[in-house]
């Protein structure tokens, strides 16, 4: 007999793998600038924790990033987003689309740290407007496991922001500082050389009073500075993997052409 209505079918809320990497102790891996659904795809299965997706520099748009977000958790992969400014409404559109984390701009006071956090969590946790969208279907305690799911990154970026971390260490509610070293290069007078001796040593010193500060620390890497970073006991990384295909693509060009 074929019933005339079905029940209404329920489901868990997708875990964010980043987050679950990081609190269970190991570091979590974010690949860079995917920036569409179909590049997810294929990074999804390779086992990165997070894909980075681009809204201050790339062309994305919010129809995209939620194919994008949607994307990723197929695999069980976390969608981190960086907004191009500290912004409450934008900061609460790309959660409503999906977007497992979300890294915030030039977070260098108190107080942009403290909207930042709020701005990511619902009340009374925080101030974010209530709203269910994709992500809540299904969910019954939807509120409550976004908001335990979420993360807040904030991207260091700005020299003037290295004396403030003992303090932005303390803003409850931010679960990264990311250590931006080419923005941090600018920000010091050396556009372009994120290498030079001045920026290397204030981005150590950045991780460094992160990690005394008890937050999580994250930044950009390489093959040649992972080991560093990982020593120093950095937790987040993100992983540049164009340059592999264009290392792997020069070698493989090289030997036609030999």
């Amino acid at each position: 007999m074929i019933r005339s209505h079905q029940l209404a079918r329920e489901r868990e809320f997708s875990i964010n793998q980043l987050k679950k990497t990081i609190d269970e102790g190991g570091v979590g891996i974010i690949a860079n600038g995917p920036n569409n659904s179909e590049m997810c795809d294929f990074l999804g299965h390779i086992g990165f924790d997070a894909a980075f997706v681009d809204f201050e520099h790339g062309g994305v748009s919010w129809s995209e990033l939620a194919d994008i977000s949607r994307a990723c958790e197929l695999w069980g992969m976390a969608s981190v987003v960086r907004v191009n400014k500290l912004d409450e409404a934008q900061i609460l559109r790309t959660l409503d689309q999906g977007a497992s984390a979300v890294m915030i701009p030039h977070v260098i006071t108190v107080d942009d740290a403290e909207m930042a956090a709020n701005a990511c969590k619902f009340p009374p946790n925080g101030i974010r407007g209530v709203a269910g969208g994709r992500r809540a279907y299904g969910v019954d305690d939807y509120f409550k496991r976004s908001d335990e799911e979420v993360q807040c990154i904030a991207l260091i970026e700005d020299y003037e922001a290295i004396d403030n971390l003992p303090e932005l260490t303390k803003v409850k509610g931010i679960d990264i500082f990311y250590v931006a070293p080419s923005d941090m290069a600018a920000s010091m007078g050396h556009t372009g050389n994120p290498e030079h001796p001045e920026v290397q040593e204030a981005l150590e010193r950045a991780i460094k009073l992160v990690i005394e500060g008890g937050g999580v620390a994250g930044t950009l890497t390489n093959d040649s500075n992972l080991d560093k970073f990982l020593a120093m006991g950095v937790k987040c990384v993100g992983v540049p993997w164009q340059v592999w295909l264009k290392q792997s693509a020069e070698a493989f060009i090289e030997r036609t052409r030999s």
